[in-house]
């Protein structure tokens, strides 16, 4: 990870947005977890046109580098390839910038590991795969605010980031429909899963991104933590996984309902 972070660092064009610690988290709740961390970065010239594509795709930048080590002591990284991007969300009118968009990931993980990257070879998600998308009553403002102040006011949450990525698009004089992130976490919740699946660690903590559509429609969506416990092979967790998919449920609620 350090190696990762001296990486990002010199490259003017990324911005590192967090750098989370699982490992540390959960220890500052009393769970043990081998050593697991993401860290989160991006290149607004790179996931703009992807979002002009598909807002959507929002929900899966910035980009995100997982490392761990696993119960043999051996070290590993791992990111989300291109094509998981480009299936989920429909992407494949910008396949040039995918392809550059991997070509910088698997540089990037042959950096931090000191050996090249070899990718593997995973089956891409089908379009929408695993996204929970909420109609909103309210207009963008409202919607992302009651969101946000939830998050804030809820004592188990801990709000780790938040991303404009329509104002980093205009920072790049480039032009995108209001498109905002939140990421947030809950430890207690987040450490059994990856007890049982480490490598859900690159899909926590939490994200919801708030969108408004060219036809002034304003959208909440998040990841399906039943898709993510399947996606990972986490099978045991179900009570935990309940307890999570009715918080971001009741998060939504409070986001898109007139107050």
């Amino acid at each position: 990870m350090g190696n990762l972070e001296t990486a990002l660092n010199a490259n003017d064009l990324i911005g590192i947005v967090a750098q989370i610690d699982h490992q540390a988290n959960a220890a500052a709740n009393d769970l043990e977890l081998r050593p697991t961390s993401v860290t989160l970065f991006g290149n607004p010239r790179l996931g703009t046109p992807l979002m002009q594509i598909n807002q959507l795709a929002g929900l899966d930048l910035p980009q995100k580098m997982f490392a761990w080590t696993d119960a043999e002591g051996q070290s590993n990284i791992a990111y989300n390839s291109a094509s998981y991007l480009s299936g989920r969300h429909d992407l494949g009118a910008a396949q040039a910038t995918l392809d550059t968009i991997d070509n910088a990931l698997a540089g990037l993980a042959t950096t931090a590991s000191g050996q090249e990257f070899v990718a593997s070879e995973v089956t891409a998600p089908a379009s929408g795969e695993g996204i929970v998308v909420v109609q909103s009553a309210n207009d963008m403002d409202t919607t992302y605010n009651n969101l946000r102040n939830a998050i804030v006011s809820a004592a188990q949450l801990t709000l780790v980031a938040e991303l404009d990525h329509s104002a980093n698009a205009a920072g790049i004089e480039e032009t995108l429909l209001p498109t905002r992130l939140l990421v947030f976490g809950n430890p207690n919740l987040g450490t059994p899963l990856m007890q049982s699946g480490q490598s859900i660690g690159i899909d926590l903590p939490q994200k919801m991104l708030v969108f408004e559509d060219a036809a002034g429609q304003v959208s909440v969506a998040y990841n399906d933590p039943a898709y993510l416990a399947q996606r990972h092979g986490i099978a045991d967790r179900q009570d935990t996984i309940n307890t999570i998919t009715g918080a971001l449920a009741n998060l939504t609620t409070i986001a898109t309902t007139v107050q």
